[in-house]
């Protein structure tokens, strides 16, 4: 079995595709392609790939669309594809689930170092969070880094793995302020380290994944000027 990362590229632009399947095979990646979203989803779970390069425009089913769906059922890393140069654009992609996002035009340097850097997070060891099992159980909320697994209730919880590895991180400092530049270098990586809307979205995804009232949290304490805590008082 190949042991090179596993792309998936969705988008009905063919030169593109072809574009990008030449170059990022080139860099040692195994790359699959899909011309639409419903071909793309099928691909999703008959390939099992270990990153998803998305375009939003497309025929039959917009990327928006395809990103939800996956979101349902997989936390696979999504790197999206938007022509649109909106802040709001860009923020509802991320607040769908994906990862990152690359605006057109762009270089295939540029979108090939997005890739790695997602992998990379995603890769990184969860040992190195001092991983000793449960990190937190109260009355509706278990995080297990072990198991990398999170229940509300009684129910798991799918999160992608940006989400698994900020409440790994917030957790494991519990009660403990934590910037916006210490989460984005510890989550994201030093190549992010400006980048505070990432966060933002992401504690708003997540709140509404494990907290009980979302508008009113109880877990992730915005902390006003500052940051962020995860509170288990």
């Amino acid at each position: 079995m190949s042991k090179q990362p596993r792309l998936l590229v969705i988008d009905d632009d063919i030169l593109l595709v072809k574009a990008l399947c030449t170059y990022l095979t080139t860099k040692g990646y195994d790359v699959y392609d899909a011309s639409d979203g419903p071909a793309g989803l099928v691909q999703v779970s008959q390939v099992h790939p270990d990153l998803v390069v998305l375009d939003i425009m497309m025929p039959r089913m917009s990327g928006w669309e395809v990103c939800r769906r996956i979101r349902r059922s997989s936390p696979v890393p999504i790197v999206i594809l938007t022509a649109r140069s909106a802040e709001d654009e860009r923020a509802f992609g991320l607040n769908l689930g994906a990862d990152d996002y690359v605006q057109k035009p762009f270089s295939l340097r540029e979108l090939e170092a997005r890739i790695a850097a997602v992998l990379r997070r995603c890769a990184r060891n969860p040992g190195s969070y001092r991983d000793s099992g449960v990190v937190y159980a109260g009355d509706d909320l278990v995080i297990d880094s072990r198991r990398r697994e999170v229940r509300r209730e009684g129910d798991t919880i799918v999160l992608t793995p940006t989400e698994m590895r900020f409440l790994l991180f917030v957790a494991q400092n519990a009660n403990r302020v934590l910037t916006h530049r210490q989460l984005l270098e510890n989550v994201w990586g030093q190549e992010y380290a400006e980048q505070t809307d990432y966060v933002k979205l992401l504690v708003w995804r997540l709140r509404h994944k494990i907290e009980p009232q979302p508008e009113c949290p109880h877990y992730i304490v915005t902390e006003r000027g500052l940051g962020y805590r995860f509170c288990t008082e």
